[in-house]
């Protein structure tokens, strides 16, 4: 009987958790790379943040021991020393700081684009996959024409039109970038749209923009949190794309594309230490980012966790048997 009571408990222990906890106790015990990249993610969102402290009034304070454009032509290509952890540029700047703030770059376009990814294609595909009829029809023929061009020579043409920075930069990857997931939203709505509390909704007379806030935007709440940390690492390469070919972040902000094309390419055989080390930390925030956002896909997408009922609610196989034998027992 006191099993059966401790089992029980242990139950309305797991159902009390918070979805949030839930999320990351899963994530430690059942995504250890996902772990990995979740802690890569948060290092590089700190160093953004911490680069310096100007934003706080603190403009000697922060983990950059120099500013990405201060420069001292006397240490001109400089290899790696103790006054220069990663070594100098052609310019004398320490290469250390540079990729310190190259991070703040990334994560800022990163973070920004697939904001807007998520919201654009949010609109425009829930819409569609509600309304369905003419308005679908028309709305995919669009996204078909849009798809069928080479996605690259698109984003430079218009980065040419509108200009270089990190403002026209985010606005054009967050929705050029956006377009590839109107299909992945419309197919969400399409499935709920068909299910039985829908149908009972509309029936009691809620309007089209309760239905979506009240029944749709919340059951798709998952899948765009997967959109959001998937489109991360597409959209910071996008970025690397543009810099290196010189239609993104103007010189002298230090984005890692950027310092890869000019000295980077450059100076490469007689500096190898300024195409290494841009080229490392953009390796491993992307390995970072793609490994995060599989987890949260594996953790958060229902055909894939394997879980009954809401996310949160979700007891392990394990536990569900032992309550169920335990209630058998009882009875």
């Amino acid at each position: 009987m006191s099993e059966a009571v401790n089992g029980m408990a242990e139950a309305k222990a797991v159902k009390r958790r918070s979805p949030l906890a839930d999320f990351f106790i899963r994530l430690v015990k059942e995504k250890r790379l996902g772990t990995v990249g979740g802690i890569i993610v948060l290092i590089m969102l700190l160093t953004g943040i911490f680069a310096d402290l100007t934003w706080l009034g603190m403009p000697d304070v922060g983990l950059a021991p120099y500013g990405y454009n201060e420069h001292n032509l006397k240490d001109r290509m400089d290899a790696p020393s103790a006054k220069h952890i990663l070594g100098t540029d052609s310019l004398g700047r320490d290469l250390f700081s540079r990729v310190i703030y190259g991070a703040r770059i990334s994560m800022i376009v990163g973070i920004c684009a697939s904001a807007i990814n998520v919201i654009f294609s949010s609109i425009i595909g829930v819409t569609s996959g509600y309304l369905g009829g003419r308005v679908d029809m028309v709305v995919q023929r669009f996204v078909d024409a849009a798809l069928s061009f080479p996605m690259l020579i698109i984003v430079i043409t218009l980065m040419g039109i509108i200009g270089t920075g990190i403002f026209q930069t985010v606005i054009v990857l967050g929705i050029w970038g956006g377009i590839g997931w109107i299909r992945v939203a419309r197919a969400a709505v399409i499935s709920i749209r068909e299910n039985v509390y829908v149908e009972a909704a509309r029936s009691i007379g809620c309007t089209t923009g309760e239905m979506l806030r009240r029944h749709i935007l919340p059951n798709i709440a998952p899948l765009l949190i997967i959109m959001f940390s998937i489109s991360m690492s597409g959209n910071i390469l996008g970025e690397a794309s543009l810099s290196f070919l010189g239609f993104g972040i103007p010189p002298p902000f230090p984005s890692w594309g950027g310092m890869l094309s000019s000295e980077g390419r450059r100076y490469m055989y007689e500096a190898p230490w300024l195409a290494l080390w841009p080229g490392v930390a953009l390796s491993v925030a992307v390995y970072g980012i793609n490994m995060w956002g599989d987890a949260v896909r594996d953790l958060l997408d229902p055909r894939l966790r394997g879980g009954v009922g809401r996310y949160g609610g979700r007891a392990t196989k394990k536990m569900r048997v032992k309550v169920s034998q335990q209630e058998q027992a009882g009875a």
